[in-house]
Parts: C-alpha cells; structure tokens; sequence
C-alpha cells in the first residue's frame, strides 16, 4: 500500500520535469530565431546635383492657326493649292469669280472721270465768275453759290475716288494669297463652291516651326510647381520662367531631341475648368511635331545641390511620419525618421534625417525590427533598376545619346 501511494506522487515529479524542460526548449528556440540574421539587400545614399522637375500632359498647337476666309462674296472658280501642302507666304491659294467687281471697277472708274469733269467745269466757271463780279456782270451771291458747288462736286469726286479705290481692293481680293508660311488642312474647299465674305473658311493654315506644346495645371499644380522651383533650393518665387526648361516625351516613349523654355502663362486660372495654361515653344525643323499630337512635358526648374536621394521603395510610412532602415556599424537596423521632398524617377529627396554615408535597406523590410542583426547583401541601383528618370518617360531603344544632345 505504501508503495501504491509513492507511486503517483513520482508520476507527478516527472510530469513537472518534463514540463519544465519542454518550456525551456521552447524559450530557446524563440532566441535563436530573435537572433538569426535576417537577409536584406542595401545601397548606400545617392548624394548629387539633382534638378527638380514635374511632368504634365501637353497637346502640340501651331503657332499660328489662321482660318483662310475670303474678304469677298462668290464662286471659287481657281483652287491653286491641295489639302496638306506647305505654302509660302504670299503664294496664291483660291481664286474668286472676279467678273461682277471687274464690272464694278469700271463702273467706279466712270463714275470718277464723270465727277472729275463737273469738278473742273465748275472751278472754271468760278474762275469766270470772279472776274465778272468786279465789273458787276454778276452778283457776288452768284460767286458764293459756285464756290459752294465746287466744294460739293470736289466731295462726290473724292467719294468716287474712294470707291474706285474700295472696288479695286475687292477685285484684287478675289485672288487669296496664304498671309504665313506653313502647312495647310486637308479638309479644303473645292472649286466651284460659293464663299461668302468673312463667313465660309476655305482652308486653314498653320505654322509648324516653331510649334506650341500647350498644357494645363490645376491650382493645386500651380503651388506644386511654385514649391518645386523654390521651397528646396531657397530659391525665389520670382524666378523668371523663360529660365525653367522644358522637354517633351513623346507617346512613343522617345524623348523629343530638341528642349526650350517656357514662354507663356496665362494671367489667370479659368473660370470654367480652374485651370491655368501654360505655353512652351520647341524648334520643329524636321516637322516631327504636328498640331494635335499629345505628349508628356517635362519640367524642369532649380537643381538641388548635393540632394540626398534614397529609392522610394526603401520608404516606410507609419501614421504621418516617414522612415527608412539603415544598416548599423554591427550590421544591426537602425530605424530613422525622414522629411520627404519631391520625388525624382524611382528616387525622394530626402530633406534631412539621413547623410551621405548612411546605408538603407532596399529590400527584405518585411517583419523587418529595429535592432535585429541582418545579414546585407551590397546592391548598386543599376542591379535594382533604380533610375533618375520616370518609368514613364525613359528612351525607347533606340535613342541614341547624340539626340539628346541637341536639348
């Protein structure tokens, strides 16, 4: 029996120990993981000259867009010019039927050598009457009557002189000369259509070099872009724009190989889209740019000198702060709190919280604590397809470096 009673009270001994040892294993293993490295790749801070830029969507407009209107009424009886042509200035386009105002021309020219006649009959009769009042042969009413003719026939001869003149002009307008050099629509009057005067467009005629990129920015976008050419480089808000460069993205992806400036803004946001346009001007000596394509323009304003650049993948948000993980001396994470500028390609500025030397952690950031030891594997940015320009903006293949040259 007393056997019997020991015998439980062993079984609960060995219950506790295995228990016990069971906890202390697990505590152990739970330490090895806190310890255990973790794998994680990393680069050191880019520090550069860096320019700040934005991008906005652009239609190309020519720089001169005129609606060829006639100045007289009639049929078209001449089309010199086909859809699409590039013309001189002052080459013929269109010829109006000129019958009617080669009559009306002739007429006016009568109307003229008539009115011409009267005029001298009456100075002469004046003349005579001037001398016949000193003798009394006629009355000095008589003389204050044919002076007043005279100016009246001298009136109906300068108004039919300006008639002939008006009768004219309208002849030589039935002939419509292109006013610019440029390129011409294609959807053209045919000959033997009837134009009226001031009314029907005939054709429209564009200049094509240089041509307008023409964009909109919000009010919103106007700050943004007041901030970027300032707030960064204590630069002020006074700059000159035609100082801001711009460049063009076309929708192939190829960069345009000509840049300018900015050389219009508008003096006010619109009241019906609340939107503020804005005008630059590129050289198109090729005529690759045509009115009506669209392209990405890019920005670009103040550089930053030796801006702090760290890839925007290495940026963790937590609340309103923003931080990155940077490799300790032991090889430890270190978490630092950052102030973001403007994003440039795959890259922030960093405004401060980070220096020159500081190495971040590009990738493994997943469960990723302060403190825990990494095992760090040293990438460059060409390994991780980092890049200054945006995704949306690189060469095709293809662009050659000389091209850019020419910007």
């Amino acid at each position: 029996m007393a056997f019997l009673k020991k015998a439980p009270i062993c079984c609960v001994l060995m219950g506790l120990m295995i228990a016990v040892g069971t906890l202390l294993s697990g505590c152990g293993n739970e330490q090895q993981q806190t310890n255990a490295a973790v794998s994680v790749k990393a680069m050191k801070v880019l520090q550069q000259d860096t320019p700040l830029s934005i991008e906005y969507a652009s239609q190309i407009k020519g720089k001169d867009e005129i609606k060829i209107q006639p100045k007289v009424t009639g049929t078209i009886v001449e089309k010199y010019i086909k859809g699409g042509q590039y013309v001189q200035a002052g080459q013929p386009l269109y010829k109006i039927d000129s019958r009617q105002y080669e009559s009306a021309v002739l007429s006016a020219e009568a109307a003229v050598e008539q009115s011409e006649a009267t005029l001298n009959n009456s100075r002469i009769d004046l003349s005579r009457y001037t001398q016949l009042v000193k003798t009394g042969a006629v009355s000095e009413q008589t003389v204050t009557t044919q002076e007043a003719n005279v100016k009246s026939y001298q009136g109906a001869y300068n108004n039919n002189v300006a008639l002939l003149k008006k009768a004219q002009e309208n002849l030589d307008d039935t002939v419509i000369y292109a006013p610019v050099s440029g390129r011409l629509s294609v959807d053209d009057v045919a000959a033997g259509g009837y134009a009226t005067a001031g009314s029907t467009s005939l054709v429209t005629l564009g200049t094509t070099n240089p041509i307008y990129a023409q964009f909109s920015i919000s009010e919103n976008e106007y700050l943004k872009y007041l901030s970027f050419r300032s707030d960064e480089s204590d630069m002020s808000n006074d700059c000159d724009d035609t100082n801001v460069q711009a460049a063009l993205i076309l929708g192939n992806g190829k960069v345009y190989p000509y840049k300018t400036n900015i050389v219009e803004i508008d003096r006010a946001l619109s009241d019906n889209t609340g939107t503020l346009t804005i005008k630059a001007l590129f050289d198109n000596p090729e005529g690759d740019l045509i009115p009506g394509m669209f392209a990405r323009i890019r920005i670009t304003g103040t550089t930053i000198p030796n801006a702090i650049l760290v890839p925007q993948r290495a940026v963790q948000q937590l609340l309103d702060k923003s931080f990155v993980i940077v490799v300790g001396s032991d090889n430890t994470s270190i978490s630092k709190n950052v102030t973001l500028g403007s994003k440039i390609g795959s890259y922030y500025v960093i405004k401060n919280g980070l220096s020159a030397d500081d190495i971040v952690v590009v990738e493994g950031l997943t469960n990723l604590q302060e403190g825990q030891l990494m095992n760090v594997t040293m990438v460059t940015p060409e390994e991780m397809k980092f890049s200054l320009i945006s995704d949306a903006v690189k060469p095709m293949e293809g662009t050659t470096a000389s091209s850019s040259s020419k910007m």
